[in-house]
């Protein structure tokens, strides 16, 4: 776990001693469109939540669960079997 929050860590110190060798016009220049870019996604997602609501049949459909496993029981569950059957009589 040491070696991964090493490596981590030093990945993030290169990536900002990168980030401070770029000039300040680089660096606001990245920084608007960083910002641009997750306003528009947010945006997006917003107009997407509102497009989806705003629909007539906006239901939700509840159906019978297909594909229950018919696995064998584990020693927990018959245990718990024997213990709710103990506490039922």
């Amino acid at each position: 776990m040491k070696r991964i929050r090493d490596k981590i860590e030093y990945y993030s110190l290169k990536v900002d001693n990168h980030w401070k060798i770029l000039p300040v016009q680089r660096q606001r220049l990245l920084t608007k469109l960083f910002f641009g870019g997750y306003a528009l996604l947010t945006l997006l997602v917003i107009v997407s939540v509102c497009k989806s609501t705003s629909q007539r049949n906006n239901e939700i459909s509840i159906n019978h669960i297909d594909g229950i496993s018919k696995s064998p029981q584990t020693k927990d569950t018959i245990r718990a079997d024997k213990i709710n059957s103990l506490i039922k009589k």
